[in-house]
């Protein structure tokens, strides 16, 4: 029968702390969870070898039996087990008789681990537990959705999830789902799924922290003499005044009519950057016309 070396094959000191046992559990338990290598017999096999290890070295009266009896391993192999008496633990005595019938693997684990810890050796003997992986995902939604809200279908290990997105929420932006990630090893004990938020890129508003900017083109009159300009917003149409001598590159900011902040009830501002274009044509009459706005200007200086 093989001799397992559970410190090697956690990968600790044989006097490493019972902290560092289980840091080093929880770490190797992640990596070779069925969960995230499916189809990995490997893999699954590490994962089962690394549950039997920390199932003794997590246990303080198991470790100290296995220090006890695995020091002296290659007398007991050597001597084919004939007439050794392995001692009294936990009020049951053993020879060598009673020690073959565990090899037949009664705890899931390996035979080594069934003659040790097999039945008579400990009354009852904890399940290993842990803790499901994470999941991580992304996904893409249009800013009219970050906008307004939206809500995502996803297929999780077979599953149908409904997933709510706030408005407000940014690009990049993690959203934790508790316990819809890998399963762990009961009930409660799912993992989380982070989901990355990531938006379009929109032909007309660009985004800042909560504020939205756009540009919009304006003809040299209205710039001149003022009036009302319609914008599509992301919420509908806006009739937003204009002053006269409106000057090009102005900034105008609607407040209120940004961005949501995602869980509040505010918004942030619209900026509106002015962009005058100017005619490509013109009559004979208005460019008169200009000519003598022009020299009235003059005569003033």
């Amino acid at each position: 029968m093989e001799y397992k070396d559970y410190y090697a094959i956690l990968g600790v000191e044989k006097d490493a702390t019972a902290d560092e046992i289980k840091k080093q559990y929880r770490k190797l338990a992640i990596q070779y969870h069925p969960d995230k290598n499916q189809g990995n017999a490997a893999a699954e096999e590490k994962f089962k070898t690394v549950a039997e290890a920390y199932e003794v070295l997590g246990d303080p009266e198991k470790r100290k039996k296995y220090d006890d009896l695995g020091a002296n391993w290659k007398q007991y192999e050597q001597s084919g087990f004939s007439g050794y008496d392995f001692g009294n633990y936990g009020g049951t005595h053993f020879r060598q008789a009673d020690f073959g019938e565990f090899f037949g693997g009664q705890s899931g684990f390996s035979d080594f681990f069934d003659a040790f810890f097999g039945r008579g050796f400990t009354h009852s003997r904890k399940s290993t537990t842990y803790k499901g992986s994470d999941l991580k995902t992304e996904v893409w939604i249009s800013l009219e959705e970050a906008y307004n809200g939206t809500v995502r279908q996803l297929n999780i290990d077979g599953s149908r999830i409904r997933v709510p997105v706030k408005k407000g929420v940014k690009d990049g932006q993690i959203l934790r789902l508790k316990g819809k990630g890998s399963r762990g090893s009961q009930p409660g004990l799912e993992g989380d799924l982070l989901m990355t938020i990531k938006i379009h890129k929109h032909p007309t508003f660009t985004r800042k922290q909560n504020d939205l900017w756009m540009e919009v083109q304006i003809d040299f009159y209205t710039a001149v003499l003022g009036g009302k300009i319609t914008l599509n917003g992301l919420d509908g149409k806006l009739i937003v005044p204009l002053k006269a001598n409106t000057q090009n590159g102005s900034l105008l900011r609607l407040k209120g009519k940004g961005m949501p902040i995602y869980g509040r009830e505010l918004s942030g501002n619209l900026i509106i950057k002015i962009q005058i274009t100017i005619p490509e044509k013109m009559t004979s009459k208005e460019i008169e016309l200009i000519q003598q706005a022009h020299s009235l200007k003059q005569r003033k200086k």
